[in-house]
């Protein structure tokens, strides 16, 4: 029978090292567990948000555009001045050649004392004559030598401050360029954080909210009352149904909601400004109640969102990131106001 020994305690550096064994077990479930992932729900709400805060730094980015575009064409017209004024002060700096190489072989004496001294003292009243008007030539060439050196040292600084501004409202544009695309960035990292049953869920929740809406972006063909330019105006927009709506787009794979309707009116010969803003001051206003088919919808206010009114209560416009060109009844948006190109 085999005897039963006691085992030995074990000693203090054992029972230390099992403490913190035992202390780093106990606290591993609270360093791994991460933080909750947002529903689905929760990440349509967040991202419908930053869809929302992009429209009106998106607003400003348009009209910074067009205030660098009308920049831009300016500079190139004072550069061609420029360069007009340039040559003509080369061609002046021609006729003046002579005089100041003339006077340099003289050694800067004047020309009339050069006559009087010269040894034909009676042909001097005819020469006098003829030195008058060569004089009046050379000084009228002097003074238009002098004027155009101020014109073109004014036209350069006139371009120096152009193109300073013109620089300026480039560093604007980027910066809201930036600020919108961080914002949509964000959206698509939010997006791309659900799984593939998680889209498809959001997906068919947009799907249910846009059919309680009555909203539609299935390829169709424009069949109502309008003509002429507002119905060329609306076959344009018609055709683009279903297509990308695409931040600062103008055409032709996809388009944001200003692209759309600027393109839709320059089709029918109508050159809109380019942003809604512009658009709404520039048109004439029609009340909810007059609307016709072809003219521009304004929804939120008069520089957030707009599209074409095609008839029957129903506007067609690209609405945001993530959705198509669709068409939606007026009332799907809080109405603003209405006007005619």
């Amino acid at each position: 029978m085999g005897t039963h020994r006691r085992p030995k305690p074990p000693s203090r550096a054992r029972i230390a090292t099992l403490g913190m064994a035992a202390g780093a077990v106990s606290l591993l479930p609270t360093q791994s567990q991460a933080a909750p992932k947002p529903t689905v729900d929760e990440v349509r709400k967040e991202v419908a948000e930053l869809y929302e805060e992009a429209t009106a730094p998106t607003e400003e980015y348009n009209g910074v555009l067009a205030r660098q575009k009308k920049l831009q064409a300016e500079v190139d017209a004072a550069q061609d001045r420029l360069a007009g004024k340039q040559q003509e002060i080369n061609e002046l700096r021609e006729q003046i050649g002579p005089l100041a190489a003339a006077q340099y072989r003289n050694g800067g004496v004047d020309p009339t004392l050069q006559l009087f001294l010269s040894g034909d003292p009676d042909d001097y009243l005819e020469q006098a004559e003829t030195l008058g008007r060569t004089t009046d030539r050379q000084a009228a060439a002097l003074r238009a030598f002098q004027s155009k050196q101020r014109e073109l040292a004014q036209e350069r600084a006139a371009a120096g401050r152009r193109l300073e501004d013109l620089q300026e409202a480039r560093t604007k544009a980027k910066e809201k360029k930036d600020e919108v695309q961080a914002k949509l960035t964000k959206a698509r990292k939010l997006l791309n954080s659900l799984t593939a049953a998680q889209r498809a869920e959001m997906a068919a929740a947009q799907d249910r909210e846009d059919a309680a809406a009555g909203t539609s972006d299935t390829p169709a063909t424009y069949n109502g009352p309008a003509g002429g330019r507002a119905k060329t105006a609306i076959d344009f927009a018609y055709a683009q149904l279903g297509k990308p709506y695409e931040w600062g787009s103008t055409g032709p794979n996809s388009f944001d909601c200003l692209g759309l309707v600027g393109a839709a009116w320059r089709s029918a010969g109508v050159s809109l400004p380019r942003t809604i803003k512009q658009m709404y001051d520039a048109g004439r206003k029609v009340s909810q109640a007059d609307l016709q088919p072809g003219d521009i919808i304004y929804w939120y206010n008069d520089s957030q969102h707009n599209g074409l009114y095609i008839g029957g209560g129903k506007a067609i416009h690209a609405p945001r990131t993530g959705k198509n060109i669709e068409i939606a009844p007026v009332s799907s948006m809080p109405f603003y106001a209405a006007s005619r190109p």
